[in-house]
């Protein structure tokens, strides 16, 4: 948020809002990329992101970036006259467990997942999630996705050829414990390679995609 379109654009909301004009300044405590939560003063626990000036930055700036995929979803429906639509959500679960979910709010997903998902059902886009856990997290989303009636599609975001992957694909994609029996409504699989194509691998591939066309997930374990 240092590009000098957003400063103003922080400036303004700031201005807007009633705010003095250092509310119009992005923070400089939250860290870098590889900063720990509990090492920035803006992430750590009872950290400046839970005090009402860095709540107000956070907001707007994840509200910029819903702004800015709304924008593009709906010049990509005028270029592409109709084609159905789908946004990649990337599944950022670092830290999830930390109360100030850093990793989460630097991407700009302050408030959950459901303004996003909100707006996703206005430009009729699906959301293409890729993250498989942890589970809690990956609920998370696809409840907010699934309450906004958006679509949800799905891929593999690392090489997976064994049981036990293809099994926690299978949890995620139908999970047995959604109320109204909702599920994935398609699966992108990457990896085609030389290693996928060896026999063993091969064998459960072929099982995984019978499973994925059946109807219990559990079944996977036979």
């Amino acid at each position: 948020c240092y590009d000098k379109y957003l400063r103003k654009s922080l400036e303004e909301a700031a201005e807007a809002s009633g705010h003095d004009s250092s509310w119009g300044i992005p923070p400089n405590n939250a860290g870098s990329y590889n900063s720990k939560p509990q090492d920035t003063k803006f992430f750590c626990y009872g950290g400046d992101y839970n005090r009402p000036r860095g709540c107000f930055f956070l907001n707007w700036y994840s509200q910029c970036l819903i702004d800015h995929g709304d924008r593009v979803l709906a010049m990509a429906d005028l270029a592409l006259e109709g084609a159905a639509l789908a946004a990649k959500l990337s599944g950022m679960h670092w830290w999830d467990e930390t109360v100030s979910h850093g990793v989460e709010r630097t991407a700009g997903f302050c408030d959950g997942y459901d303004p996003i998902a909100s707006m996703l059902k206005k430009r009729e886009t699906a959301l293409n999630f890729t993250c498989v856990k942890p589970e809690g997290f990956v609920w998370q989303v696809l409840k907010a996705a699934w309450s906004s009636c958006v679509i949800v599609a799905s891929e593999n975001a690392l090489p997976c050829y064994d049981r036990r992957g293809y099994r926690k694909i299978l949890e995620v994609a139908k999970p047995r414990n959604e109320p109204y029996g909702r599920c994935i409504s398609s699966f992108t699989y990457r990896g085609l390679n030389q290693t996928l194509l060896e026999q063993h691998n091969l064998t459960e591939f072929a099982l995984f995609v019978k499973k994925m066309h059946g109807t219990l997930s559990s079944s996977i374990s036979i």
